[in-house]
This record gives C-alpha cells, structure tokens and sequence, in this order.
C-alpha cells in the first residue's frame, strides 16, 4: 500500500475541517464511525477538553466515534455538539438501549488573539466539518483547527508566526499504519527535529529600550526566558497557545495501550516544539485504534512520537500568512 503521508491512511479514518477564513478560527474532525478504542494525554497547563475521562482506563466505554479539534478557545468545545449531532442522525453511538450516545471528546486552542475574538467554532461548524470529511489526505497548514494558530509568542503576537495543522504517517510492515494530524498553536519555537534548528518561532522585537533576540530571523525562546527581560516578560506572556492531535493506527490497542500511544506520542511534541507542555500551553494528544493488526504497543508508541514531529513541521511549512502573521515561506530565512 503507497501511503499519502497522511492520518487518512488509516483505514476506516476520515478527517473533516470547516472554517472562517474572515474570523480566522476553525475545527477539525477526525471521524471513526465504526468505533476505535480510545486513549488519551494531557501534559500542557492551561487545557480546554471534552468527554477525556471515558478514554482513561477504568472506565465503562471503550470506543469513541469522533475526535474534534477545535480553535476557538473553550467557546470552541461547543463544535463537538454539532459532530455528536451528525453521528446521531446516523445511528452512531454507544447503546443505552433508549438511544446512541456518540463518544466525542475534543480539545481547543486558543486563536482568540488573530481573527475576530467573537466569532468562534460552534455546533453548525462541527456539523459542517463531518458533511466535509474525507478519507483523502486532509489539507494543511491554514485550514480547520490550524487556521489561527500561531506559535512564537514569549514576545506577543507582534512577534508572532504563522501555525497551522498537519498531518504524516508511516508503514510499520506488514500494512500495520500510524498517523497523525496535529493542530500546532504553541508558545514556543517549532524546531526542524531532524537538525535541531529552528523552523519558525519568535521573531526578534524590543521591550522598551531592550532589544530581544539579535539580528536572526528568530529569536531563541529558550534564550529569552533566561534572559533579565525575558523573566519580567513571562510574567505577562501570551496565554494563547496549545498543540492538540490524533495520533490513529490500525494496530489492535487495548484502552490502555491507546493511552499509553498517547502518552508516548507526547514525545514528538518535545522534539518539535522547545519549550513544550508550559502552563502556558495546553498540550493534549488523542491515540485511536481502528483495526486488529498485532503490533508491539511500544514500537506504535515510538512511531507515534515521529509521526507527530512531522506533522508538526509539515504544519509549518504549509502555513500561509493571514491576519498580519507572517508565514515561514513569506520570512526571510535564508
């Protein structure tokens, strides 16, 4: 099987995104209708979730139907109700003998600051994005969840770059698939894990008669934390962040092998984006399992961090410029 580079690989996964390019907010859904044993992981401070405590063991229901990934802050959540909508107009859901509960759970960013501040993904959005699904490979950078995500703010949104949404995956053997798609809003610097450099992050600006960051394109975030500035700065720094993804495979995951995926999984967000999990982010990963295929949990673990480093930078690289947010293909980085 020739795989696209994308979560869609996964049989049985369809991906979904509706948006406002005008108010520059979005959702994605990633829709499993026939069921997949959920998992998930939660490290940044500052999350905004839905439906996660079923997906943690110890608890009745084992599948899930859809996942949403939303902008919108914690207005965005109310996009989930619009999937559970869709799902229950087709008889989808967990049997309470009275009626089909569809298992969503969500999570949201925060792309308040970009775009307008009133206008946020809602139940007609959610619906919309599961009328949009598809099992091609879903389009990245500034689309769904992806669409006012921004990273590089320790400086403010001046000094910001453009975010998006992205999506990779990888052949195990043996037709054993993983992927991901990861809506990337964080605080700090995307990093190219595959040479340690930055890809896009803060851009060099001036607090008060301090100038941050030198003459790079970038400035280090790293750097400007430690920094005398940087400490008084974070302090009042933009709590407008948050990474969120899917990470979905056909390998055969009890509930705690998709959560332990998840956890895993986590991995790929520290190797693409420095710092990761602040309490100033809201980190927070899904894992589902679609088939049966027998698989090490560990191996689709390990493999679960690379497909989400990826995802995250083909997120950057396909980002546009929009609402005065440069884009890394619009900056000067030579």
């Amino acid at each position: 099987m020739k795989l696209q580079d994308a979560i869609t690989d996964v049989r049985g996964i369809r991906v979904g995104h509706a948006h406002d390019s005008d108010a520059i907010t979005g959702c994605t859904v990633v829709l499993c209708e026939k069921g997949a044993v959920g998992g998930v992981d939660q490290r940044g401070g500052a999350p905004g979730t839905r439906e996660t405590d079923p997906l943690r063991p110890m608890h009745l229901v084992q599948k899930v139907q859809a996942v949403v990934l939303s902008g919108g802050s914690a207005f965005g959540l109310e996009s989930a109700t619009g999937v559970v909508r869709y799902l229950e107009e087709k008889g989808i859901g967990f049997d309470v003998r009275v009626a089909r509960v569809p298992i969503v759970p969500a999570a949201i960013l925060f792309d308040l600051g970009i775009g307008r501040s009133d206008v946020r993904p809602d139940a007609e959005m959610g619906y919309q994005a599961c009328q949009n699904a598809s099992a091609d490979p879903p389009a990245e950078g500034n689309a769904g969840a992806g669409m006012g995500a921004t990273v590089g703010k320790i400086l403010g949104m001046g000094s910001a770059v453009k975010g998006g949404i992205g999506s990779a995956s990888i052949d195990l053997g043996g037709g054993t698939i993983v992927g991901a798609i990861v809506a990337v809003n964080a605080f700090g610097d995307v990093i190219n894990h595959q040479n340690g450099e930055i890809l896009a992050g803060t851009r060099p600006g001036k607090i008060g008669p301090v100038r941050i960051g030198g003459d790079g394109v970038f400035a280090d975030t790293m750097q400007v934390m430690n920094s005398l500035a940087g400490k008084t700065i974070l302090k009042f720094a933009s709590r407008g962040n948050t990474v969120i993804g899917v990470i979905a495979t056909n390998a055969q995951l009890t509930k705690e092998g998709a959560n332990k995926v998840a956890q895993m999984s986590q991995d790929g967000i520290a190797r693409a984006i420095r710092p990761a999990h602040t309490m100033l982010d809201g980190d927070t990963l899904f894992a589902i399992s679609t088939g049966k295929k027998k698989a090490d949990v560990n191996v689709v673990g390990a493999f679960g961090a690379e497909v989400v480093a990826r995802a995250i930078k083909k997120a950057i690289l396909a980002a546009e410029s929009i609402g005065g947010i440069p884009a890394l293909r619009d900056l000067d980085n030579s």
